[in-house]
């Protein structure tokens, strides 16, 4: 497995994978046979492997975690809040989970673009409207807000999971976008 060196723009030593431990070699490998490729989010986080666990375990608990929000779901949120924060990275890669988990190459369209002209059911559109609320005024959630979460289905271990969610994906996408993050190339091509 070769890795591509120009993932991010700033200049940090991300090692060869052979030169890396063996449990991020295993880690490494899993991501090639399951994917098909090795995100670029884990070589860029590679030269920190303590970052890069601490990355990938709350990644690995918040996206494929027990909970009530499905896997569809969650990707949904990631697209929404990356798109408020015009993240090309997280866009390019997460709009492609939609297109895959969804079956409809349209809906990941609709999430990067403007997630309000999708068809969505009234928990869906309540969880993208709190994702992006969240994102771009902070100060202005108020128990209104959490409200409407629960009228349209969510509990409060949903919500809790819910508002994790946004804030890890508001943290990656800064992360990404300041040192200029590229999303693998296969993304792109994915469910269309």
């Amino acid at each position: 497995m070769s890795q591509n060196k120009n993932v991010i723009a700033l200049d940090l030593p991300i090692p060869e994978i052979n030169d890396m431990p063996e449990d991020t070699r295993k880690y490494f490998q899993i991501c090639q046979e399951k994917l098909g490729m090795i995100p670029n989010v884990l070589t860029a986080y590679s030269q920190n492997l303590k970052q890069l666990e601490g990355f990938t375990r709350l990644y690995n608990e918040l996206m494929l975690g027990e909970g009530e929000l499905s896997k569809l779901e969650r990707e949904m949120v990631a697209v929404v809040v990356s798109s408020e924060n015009k993240c090309y990275y997280c866009l390019v890669a997460h709009g492609a989970a939609v297109r895959v988990l969804s079956g409809d190459p349209t809906l990941g369209e609709h999430m990067m673009m403007n997630y309000r002209t999708a068809k969505l059911d009234k928990r869906q559109r309540a969880m993208l409207d709190f994702a992006s609320l969240l994102t771009r005024t902070p100060a202005l959630v108020t128990e209104e807000n959490i409200q409407v979460l629960r009228d349209a289905g969510l509990n409060d271990s949903a919500i809790w999971d819910l508002s994790n969610l946004i804030g890890f994906y508001n943290m990656s996408n800064r992360v990404a976008i300041a040192s200029d993050m590229q999303p693998n190339h296969e993304y792109h091509s994915q469910s269309r």
